[in-house]
């Protein structure tokens, strides 16, 4: 089992493109669908948990289901195979850049890409939704989630709030007072936050080191929610304005790296970590930012069933998961503004579409062909 765990995270992690909606899509299309590893509700009580927690949303997704299939081993062998690829391909690209001062021509194949992706998560949310929206009430919070997303309010506000509607509600049709979570053990890191706090001070008027590279990654992954966007307000806040370590144009091709490469976006980290450290830098900026994923999810793993008995926390997990689709549907319709630009990434994107929630075509397939016609299209017709 590990052996089949490692060879699939493997190849998710190497074709694996366009965020973390598109990488969680992949994963209900490869471990509910085609491996039937798990139901629709426990993927949905694992992506619930997921969003309430720190970190990269999709790589602790594979962490979750790894140990789902094979304990802690898989746990680890899970989160590992998946991030691997990835870091390898950005430390490749950025040996490149500091060889050469620019990024690889990518924009030809991206547009082929991009449009297979917005298919790929389409074809999740058709899948997930009727496990997640088992009532007219979640369904009108799944649309009221999805507007607020569009409106740009906070995740983690269209998260709880969905989940504390849905609990609410709960609650008032059980007209009594109970004490739900008196079952569910409080998790506590005390002095965590205040020492990272302290490490972010101390770095401030420190020159650049390995140690404080990996303890300032160790702190991002440790507090950060949301997307690539927040983790750049992270990256330009402490390392172009506070430490100078690096310019603003670095800190954009990392970014940039990040998001056109498969696999998690936190490999920006990776990037960042080879400018200034070489190949011991990358190591250390990409094990401290993803370590924290592994111990948020191994501490909150025995959680979830006890959530899913409560009487109250269960719809509140409910609501959760209802929020975290309606997260899923608002990325994908702004991100098709950028992805669906033409007549041409329009029919790719319906047909990959069709194939993928009416068949059992792998989606890394339609990845690497739309991927080749962009690159041929933007190279030989100017598309």
């Amino acid at each position: 089992m590990l052996k089949e765990i490692a060879v699939s995270f493997l190849r998710l992690g190497t074709t694996a493109f366009g965020g973390p909606a598109a990488h969680i899509a992949m994963m209900e299309e490869e471990f509910v669908r085609r491996r039937e590893w798990l139901s629709h509700e426990e993927f949905l009580d694992m992506l619930g948990a997921t969003n309430l927690i720190p970190g990269p949303n999709s790589t602790e997704m594979a962490i979750h289901i790894g140990h789902q299939k094979a304990g802690w081993k898989g746990l680890v062998v899970g989160g590992v195979c998946f991030i691997v690829p990835a870091v390898l391909i950005v430390m490749a690209i950025a040996w490149a850049y500091v060889r050469f001062g620019s990024l690889p021509q990518v924009q030809g194949i991206m547009y082929g890409i991009k449009p297979v992706i917005i298919a790929i998560v389409l074809q999740a949310l058709w899948r997930l939704a009727p496990s997640a929206v088992k009532s007219r009430f979640l369904a009108i919070i799944g649309l009221i989630a999805t507007a607020s997303a569009l409106l740009g309010v906070n995740t983690l506000l269209v998260l709880f709030g969905a989940g504390v509607v849905t609990a609410g509600a709960a609650w008032i049709n059980q007209r009594r007072f109970t004490e739900p979570f008196a079952a569910i053990p409080t998790i506590r890191w005390p002095g965590i936050l205040p020492v990272l706090k302290s490490v972010s001070a101390t770095a401030a008027i420190a020159p650049f080191s390995l140690v404080g590279l990996f303890l300032f990654f160790l702190k991002v992954g440790a507090v950060l929610y949301g997307s690539g966007y927040v983790l750049l307000a992270f990256l330009q806040a402490d390392l172009v304005d506070r430490l100078h370590w690096m310019t603003q144009s670095q800190l954009l091709d990392a970014v940039a790296v990040g998001q056109v490469t498969p696999g998690p976006v936190f490999t920006t980290a990776t990037f960042i970590g080879y400018l200034l450290g070489g190949t011991t830098g990358a190591i250390v900026a990409t094990i401290g930012i993803f370590v924290p994923s592994f111990i948020f999810v191994a501490a909150s793993r025995p959680l979830i069933p006890r959530i899913r008995r409560s009487p109250i926390a269960g719809p509140l997990l409910d609501g959760v998961n209802v929020g975290a689709l309606a997260l899923m549907a608002a990325v994908t319709l702004q991100v098709s503004r950028a992805a669906l630009v033409d007549v041409t990434t329009a029919v790719v994107a319906a047909i990959s579409a069709l194939l993928l929630i009416y068949s059992r075509m792998n989606s890394a397939w339609l990845i690497f062909a739309a991927g080749l016609v962009g690159f041929a299209a933007t190279r030989w017709f100017g598309g």
